[in-house]
């Protein structure tokens, strides 16, 4: 049995209503975390991520000069400077099937809609810290694999072709936020 250490982890919070980053930064220190980053829109939040390297980006969707969804894709670039492996949890208060796919397809690693909740946010936390998923690299798309169900048992017309696939292992945050018990 291990607990997950906050302290050990940097986040970065990025959303243009400073009333939501105050309860995300809120959350976080009650979670234990000490160094959360905090950004009003997408191209400070980008300046911020290559600077401070976080271990996990909160970013709400809709923003001024690029959204979430934008800033998603330019970190998920290979040759970005900064980690292209960092968890990334989309927040927005449009929670449409639509809006999750997109999201899903730029990159995002967990998506939780507003109005958020402690226990919301701290689940997504704990997966992205203790379920990493592979990361999946083809000619379209690098991010994490946007299959939850992982057997092969899968027909369906959403199939991954057999094209160029290149299945990589992302770094784990859960030896860097291990605690012991």
């Amino acid at each position: 049995m291990y607990r997950i250490d906050f302290n050990k982890l940097r986040f970065l919070i990025c959303d243009d209503n400073p009333h939501m980053r105050r309860i995300l930064r809120t959350l976080l220190h009650s979670f234990g975390a000490r160094e959360v980053y905090e950004a009003e829109d997408g191209a400070t939040a980008l300046e911020m991520y290559t600077h401070y390297v976080p271990d996990i980006v909160i970013t709400d969707w809709s923003m001024p000069i690029f959204d979430g969804l934008e800033l998603a894709q330019m970190i998920r670039q290979p040759e970005s400077k900064g980690n292209p492996y960092a968890p990334i949890i989309m927040l927005t208060g449009h929670s449409e099937k639509r809006r999750v796919t997109v999201a899903r397809d730029a990159g995002v690693t967990e998506f939780l809609a507003k109005p958020i909740s402690a226990k919301g946010l701290y689940q997504r936390i704990m997966n992205v810290v203790a379920n990493p998923r592979p990361f999946i690299k083809t000619k379209t798309y690098f991010g994490p694999d946007r299959r939850r169900n992982t057997t092969n048992t899968y027909i369906g017309p959403e199939r991954r072709g057999s094209g160029e696939v290149e299945v990589l292992q992302q770094p784990s945050l859960l030896e860097k936020a291990r605690s012991a018990i």
